[in-house]
């Protein structure tokens, strides 16, 4: 997936805002938490980088499609190897995931807010 794919398919999700930081890293976020990283240090050092549930995290890093995150690993974010290495279907499924583990730890009143509830 291209770089600009892969922005757009994250803006596509409700409620997400975009921040350029972390050595012109693009972060994505909904209700002020982030759910995937890319370009910047991300791109520097391998694929994308995005939560992903405990099963996701073993198998896509059992597979070798990922490694733990930088920083982020002990909260199961993965980065991709390649930011090839899943299928445009594939990744556009995990970024979905990624955005919606993020939203179910959001409290009632910011999904009520974002219009998520």
């Amino acid at each position: 997936m291209t770089p600009k794919t892969f922005e757009t398919r994250c803006l596509r999700l409700p409620a997400v805002t975009k921040v350029v930081q972390w050595e012109g890293t693009s972060v994505f976020k909904v209700g002020g938490k982030m759910f995937a990283l890319g370009g910047g240090f991300a791109a520097r050092s391998g694929g994308y980088i995005f939560k992903v549930s405990n099963m996701a995290y073993a198998m896509l890093i059992e597979h070798g499609l990922a490694r733990p995150a930088p920083y982020l690993a002990r909260a199961k974010w993965v980065q991709l190897a390649s930011n090839n290495a899943l299928s445009d279907a594939e990744l556009t499924t995990y970024l979905a995931q990624a955005h919606a583990l993020i939203v179910a730890r959001l409290t009632r009143k910011s999904r009520r807010a974002l219009g998520l509830d």
